[in-house]
């Protein structure tokens, strides 16, 4: 499985044609398929390309939602991009 830094995650960002892609505890969900996700954008908050757990904890729900979306690699969070 693919280990994703949060740098190469911005590059999942569901624009132009490229996979809308998520991070969550530690790791990298493929979100592409839903349209709550259309152009990388999530409601107005979220973005695609970019590691949400500390943004799930104040969501209306939890971060269990994204478990029905494949999982294509683990996250590992340096720290260098603002959340």
């Amino acid at each position: 499985m693919k280990e994703f830094t949060e740098e190469e995650l911005t590059k999942y960002n569901g624009k132009n044609g490229k996979p809308a892609y998520v991070g969550y505890k530690g790791k990298v969900y493929d979100v592409s398929t839903s349209f709550l996700w259309r152009d990388g954008n999530h409601q107005v908050l979220h973005r695609a390309g970019m590691d949400l757990t500390d943004a799930l904890e104040q969501a209306p729900h939890g971060g269990d939602v994204l478990e029905k979306f494949p999982v294509v690699g683990t996250l590992r969070r340096t720290g260098m991009l603002n959340k």
